[in-house]
């Protein structure tokens, strides 16, 4: 822990990343429901594909991504991190970005200091005490509460990059276990209140600052998961109650969650882009490890798609896809799960189901969307902590018009937890995918497949 408790504001370092894929969290007995099986033997280990950069022209045409980056102020499919300052500045990135993920003040609102009076789960938030639970005050104790947030967003912008935020409270914070159990918490009215007052002081932090900002990913997912027939409305949140100031007119279900929140998100930001996360295994079919060629892939992705809309996505700006939590060599060596992807394209699952899922769900939404966490690790690498073996940042940043023909806007990489592989201790594979892709031009949008 750093001096102020458990985030350092020095580095932005989040600090807390744990997420997980359907296999490693759910019951034994969902496993064979959801589809997660090994696609290959363990020991397989794909390539990276090609080495070029791989830039494709745009087709001059109008799209949403088009759309979507001219409203950011770019033209070329974005590329970002989660990475320490000293990383960021390396290479020309547009994106940086942080989690928020950590515990809720103990009082109905967020506390106006962090020297005194505020607490979470019972202990004092002072610089003097063992270090706060909420992220509001992970900073010196004299400032007022949520300079993690808003130093964030100033260290990015003076980079010239454009901050994102991943908002990853409800299960961090509802002392429940991963999944089922989790939303329970949701209809809680005291929880729920506490929860959105935190969401509600993110947005003001905010402010009028232009942030791409994404919503509980996972959690969504949760909730068409679990319930025997998939739907918003079958889950109980106290929303009326929780905020009726802002949320009053919405139905108490997790439908009425997904638009209380982003109704929040245009009310107390603005001129944020927000976005919901669209999982590949919300439906208890993981699309990402599908190894049959007959499967509906584009079917599944509407499932996906109709849900998020039944939340709110309708009026978002982005949705959020991902290849997967860990490094694949991380699967490989700790789990014994093959969760590779071929850069050839001929063995199931490959890179291009992919695309053609996270573009079916792009088309039902009419949103574009944001490759998300994509893992670091490169064929270098020894498959040992913090330097795992995986294949994505070689294949996407040398395959930049797939991501583009399917709708994609751009490319994000990051760590799932600490256990995985980083910018910082990739040996530079990043840094220098990222500054080949840069040099080539960078992708346009609205290519034609």
């Amino acid at each position: 822990m750093g001096a102020w408790g458990r985030g350092r504001v020095s580095d932005m370092g989040t600090p807390a990343l744990i997420r997980r894929k359907c296999w490693s969290l759910l019951a034994v007995g969902l496993l064979a429901v959801a589809g997660c099986s090994d696609s290959s033997s363990p020991g397989d280990e794909p390539g990276p594909g090609t080495d070029g950069p791989g830039v494709t022209p745009g087709d001059g045409t109008d799209c949403l991504g088009a759309k979507f980056l001219d409203s950011l102020g770019k033209s070329k499919l974005l590329v970002g991190a989660q990475m320490e300052d000293a990383t960021a500045a390396k290479a020309p990135f547009d994106v940086r970005y942080l989690y928020i993920a950590a515990g809720l003040f103990d009082s109905k609102d967020a506390c106006n200091s962090c020297a005194s009076g505020c607490t979470s789960g019972g202990t004092s938030c002072s610089n003097s005490g063992p270090g706060c639970g909420w992220w509001g005050c992970w900073q010196y104790d004299q400032e007022p509460p949520g300079a993690y947030v808003r130093d964030f967003i100033a260290a990015t912008k003076a980079q010239g990059q454009l901050p994102f935020i991943t908002y990853y409270e409800e299960f961090q914070a509802s002392g429940y276990s991963e999944g089922r159990q989790q939303l329970a918490a949701l209809n809680d009215a005291k929880f729920l209140e506490r929860y959105l007052a935190d969401w509600r002081f993110l947005l003001k932090q905010v402010g009028q600052e232009k942030v791409l900002l994404q919503i509980e990913p996972d959690m969504w997912a949760y909730l068409q998961f679990f319930p025997a027939d998939g739907k918003a409305q079958s889950t109980a949140v106290a929303v009326k109650a929780a905020n009726p100031t802002d949320c009053g007119g919405q139905e108490n279900n997790a439908a009425g969650l997904g638009k209380c929140m982003i109704a929040m998100a245009r009310k107390y930001a603005p001129n944020a882009k927000v976005g919901l996360h669209a999982s590949a295994w919300a439906t208890k079919t993981d699309v990402s490890a599908n190894t049959d060629a007959s499967f509906n892939v584009a079917g599944e992705a509407n499932k996906v798609a109709d849900f998020l809309l039944s939340v709110g996505a309708g009026d978002t700006d982005f949705v959020t896809v991902e290849a997967s939590d860990r490094d694949a060599g991380w699967y490989q060596e700790t789990q014994d799960k093959a969760t590779w992807w071929d850069p050839e394209n001929r063995k199931l699952p490959h890179f291009q189901q992919a695309f053609t899922w996270a573009k079916a769900v792009s088309a039902r939404l009419n949103k574009p969307h944001l490759w998300w966490q994509l893992p670091l690790g490169n064929m270098s690498l020894p498959n040992r902590d913090k330097q795992w073996r995986d294949n994505r940042v070689d294949y996407f940043l040398t395959h930049p018009g797939e991501v583009a023909a399917a709708g994609g806007v751009g490319m994000l990489f990051g760590a799932g937890n600490y256990e995985q592989t980083t910018p910082e201790s990739d040996g530079g594979n990043l840094l220098k995918r990222v500054k080949a892709y840069k040099d080539a031009g960078g992708q346009a949008a609205c290519v034609k497949p």
